[in-house]
């Protein structure tokens, strides 16, 4: 399955209707992030029940600082709508595919669970 690309208008969205999304914050000036994007296609092919998506940055600075992106390429995965991964770098094939296959193995019962326990008390 091809990559996707998001904007500030779709994110919410794509995120919110997936089960599992991966996410590339990239731009074309960045070398890392060329030398990334073939191996970030690649898993695509291997995982179609996995949405791949990709934010330029340059085009979609809004979305780059509201994910508060300070370095690229960055990779974030969701899953139920949850950020369950993120981090700055080149991921190398066997890392990327140990981070979709961890999350796919998620048990999103017990993330929620923990979430719950590490948020802020409501007065």
């Amino acid at each position: 399955m091809a990559t996707q690309s998001l904007t500030q208008h779709t994110f919410d969205k794509v995120v919110a209707s997936n089960d599992i999304v991966l996410v590339d914050f990239w731009a074309s000036w960045c070398g890392p992030c060329r030398a990334f994007a073939p191996t970030f296609e690649a898993s695509s092919s291997k995982h179609p029940d996995v949405v791949y998506a990709k934010v330029d940055t340059e085009a979609e600075q809004g979305l780059a600082a509201a994910a508060n992106i300070r370095s690229i390429p960055t990779v974030m995965a969701f899953r139920e709508g949850m950020l369950v991964f993120n981090r700055a770098g080149v991921l190398p094939p066997d890392a990327l595919e140990d981070l979709v296959n961890q999350v796919k193995a998620l048990d999103m019962d017990e993330v929620r669970r923990r979430a719950a326990e590490q948020a802020p008390a409501h007065k």
